[in-house]
């Protein structure tokens, strides 16, 4: 009875059960490349644990899909249109994660083909660059939020272009007849340069006079967990 419903599983597929497990098997192993460089490239708060392991697993679902496809026209244009009903709503928190996403659907693939020096190799080149490049961090803006009298406006907008020049943007001027309030986006290099050269910037505002309160806060487009 067992060596029927072996037999009969067996029988299922036109490819030998070793040359599945070897393909299913690579596409791992490549997915664990993967884990690697999302886990060296992604460090601090973006890094998430979990989307990595998702990697690992896209990857050898792939390698399945594609196995199974095979050559069969009809059969890969009845898996279109069975995902094509499943709508994904993944939070990207960085651009790189899209890449990263990219590169396990092609490993899985060329593992299901059972094209392995295109996947190994492939997946060396992006592994190296990842390395090289991946772990580079953007430089993120600072926004300086200056709030005060409306008699203190022009003073503020001259002592902000004295510090920062050109560099500073900016970006909201609210004013009535008797407040005014000023958005500044600066890059976070340009601030702790100023301040190693001109001191506090905050301090630089009050001594005005007729200010009411300074800001700076970060300003971060990654999304955290």
């Amino acid at each position: 009875m067992k060596q029927d419903i072996f037999d009969m599983i067996k029988n299922q597929s036109s490819l030998p059960i070793e040359q599945i497990a070897l393909r299913i098997g690579a596409s791992a192993l490549l997915g664990a490349l993967i884990f690697l460089s999302y886990m060296i490239s992604h460090r601090g708060a973006i890094y998430s644990k979990k989307f990595n392991v998702s990697l690992v697993i896209l990857t050898m679902l792939t390698g399945v899909v594609m196995t199974v496809i095979g050559n069969n026209v009809a059969l890969s244009l009845g898996m279109v249109g069975a995902l094509s009903i499943v709508r994904f709503r993944t939070a990207i928190k960085d651009s790189r994660d899209t890449v990263y996403i990219f590169w396990a659907v092609i490993a899985g693939i060329c593992c299901g083909v059972g094209d392995y020096l295109v996947a190994a190799c492939g997946s060396a080149a992006v592994f190296v660059v990842m390395l090289l490049f991946g772990a580079i961090k953007s430089d993120n803006r600072m926004l300086i939020i200056i709030r005060g009298r409306g008699s203190s406006r022009g003073a503020a907008e001259e002592c902000v272009k004295n510090l920062f020049g050109n560099k500073a943007v900016m970006r909201v001027r609210n004013t009535t007849e008797e407040t005014f309030e000023l958005i500044y986006e600066v890059s976070r290099k340009t601030v702790v340069r100023t301040e190693s050269r001109n001191g506090s910037v905050n301090e630089a505002l009050y001594k005005l006079g007729g200010i009411e309160y300074v800001n700076i806060v970060m300003q971060n487009d990654e999304v955290s967990n």
